[in-house]
């Protein structure tokens, strides 16, 4: 029997892991620390649990797909449920939205609260839906680093409309010509954030992401986003697939540029084939130190990062009544911070989620758990401890402003992710959530193959690679290399 490791136990490690024990390999997965997931993980606050990672739930026949290769019931495993309503959105003018699942209902939302129309954002999506369409066959779901993608004949077809994806303006010049509101130019600007880019730089080919909620929907595992890597894990378990954690591994072993295997703490473990689903960057400089380093990709420039409030709340908000909110601001303001500034502003775009609403289970009766998350740059050598403390300040504010609550005095549980802990947690590069940036029209391009041209058998998954960050381009990464293997 053929043998694999995967380096790390993140959702495309672990996708990676069940698509070649289905193929027949022996595979071994090596994760460092104690848990699985990467960032899709959970913990616990004394009675609350938090889901610590992405907090909703796109393109689900991703994952629906591991279990139909494995002639396996999905249901059998978990259970998630679609949202009817994917996010509130409130501005500081008191002017509130629900974008609806239901396009009319949304459309009806927009019409009556802002001064965009119906056709404004059925125009809007129409154009996301052309995107997807000219571009997941080729840009998603295959290698953009092979010959033989190019002479697919669905390759041609896409190139021809190449014009079509809008790859030439930004998403914020893009968004302008869309909507005559301000506030919906916000609204569809705030999809850079699925990928840490930022829309006044990014191509106005993430337009599709929109296409990805809206029209497939959002959804919401039974028991929290945490359910999928347990599922997924428990699916490769079922196939044969051993993991091991509190394993770093310290090198990935190369003779006459081809794998042999790893070694973990000087023994060797062999393979015929190793697949690294941690961050690229920490791939070679930390395990291929003596190989050839791709230095141009390396250097790019990174996704932007997060800080993470979780909060345990004393009480329960059912006027809120769902679980993915935003607390809009200035996106300029935002997204020149993120990318330029090194110190926070006063009004801070706020995103919400309250899991508790849909899983009781997350909090003591009457309360509730906050995810509470703001866009940040990446590390470089912030002092985070001020960031953090002036960060608080000004979130806890803008909510007290915004819910006409006193937020300070209902926390009565608290953990705080920056940048710094999410490299050490996930090995993520300065902290950046989605690899390399989108900030740039080639950037599908500049991202780093999901194998090495120098060195066989050796391949990456993950955010960092292709296709990009976020649970279903991290799966469609596994599927690519999938593929690949036979």
């Amino acid at each position: 029997m053929p043998k694999a490791i995967i380096i790390g136990a993140g959702i495309a490690g672990i996708a990676s892991a069940i698509r070649l024990a289905i193929k027949g390999y022996q595979v071994d997965v090596f994760e460092s620390n104690s848990y699985s997931g990467g960032k899709l993980s959970e913990f616990q606050i004394e009675s609350y649990r938090f889901d610590a990672g992405p907090s909703l739930f796109t393109m689900p026949q991703y994952v629906d797909e591991l279990f139909a290769l494995a002639g396996k019931n999905p249901l059998d495993y978990f259970e998630y449920q679609k949202l009817e309503e994917v996010c509130r959105y409130f501005w500081e003018d008191k002017t509130t939205l629900t974008a609806f699942a239901d396009v009319e209902k949304f459309a009806k939302q927009i019409e009556d609260n802002t001064n965009s129309t119906t056709t404004e954002i059925k125009k809007y999506l129409e154009k996301s839906k052309d995107i997807y369409d000219i571009t997941h066959e080729v840009f998603l779901e295959k290698s953009l680093h092979l010959l033989s993608t190019f002479l697919r004949k669905n390759t041609a077809k896409s190139f021809f409309r190449f014009y079509e994806i809008d790859a030439f303006r930004t998403m914020a010049k893009a968004n302008e010509s869309f909507f005559s509101d301000k506030k919906m130019v916000q609204y569809a600007n705030r999809f850079a954030t699925y990928n840490g880019s930022d829309p006044y730089q990014a191509p106005a080919t993430l337009n599709v992401i929109p296409h990805l909620e809206q029209h497939f929907g959002a959804f919401f595992p039974k028991g929290g986003m945490f359910q999928i890597t347990k599922s997924l894990v428990k699916l490769a378990e079922d196939l044969g697939v051993k993991f091991h954690y509190n394993q770093r591994v310290d090198e990935i072993c190369v003779e006459q540029k081809k794998v042999i295997g790893i070694k973990i703490k000087n023994e060797f473990i062999a393979a015929g084939k190793v697949i690294s689903n941690m961050d690229v960057y920490f791939t070679y400089q930390q395990l291929l130190k003596d190989e050839s380093q791709p230095q141009k990709i390396l250097k790019q420039e990174r996704s932007s990062s997060a800080l993470i409030f979780y909060w345990g709340l004393k009480k329960e908000f059912s006027q809120l009544g769902l679980h993915n909110i935003f607390f809009t601001e200035d996106y300029q303001q935002e997204f020149d911070h993120i990318f330029k500034s090194k110190t926070i502003y006063q009004d801070p775009t706020v995103y919400i989620n309250i899991s508790a609403k849909l899983q009781k289970a997350d909090a003591p009766a009457g309360c509730e758990n906050w995810f509470t998350m703001i866009n940040v740059p990446n590390n470089v050598g912030q002092d985070w401890e001020v960031f953090k403390q002036q960060a608080r300040e000004n979130i806890i504010k803008k909510l007290n402003r915004n819910l006409g609550i006193d937020l300070e005095n209902l926390i009565e549980a608290e953990e705080v992710l920056d940048p710094v802990l999410i490299e050490s947690k996930t090995s993520s590069y300065r902290g950046s959530l989605y690899g390399t940036s989108s900030n740039n029209q080639f950037a599908a391009f500049l991202r780093h193959a999901n194998f090495s041209k120098k060195i066989k058998d050796l391949y990456f998954v993950g955010g960092s690679v292709h296709p990009g960050g976020g649970i279903p381009l991290a799966l469609l990464s596994a599927k690519i290399v999938g593929e690949m293997i036979e």
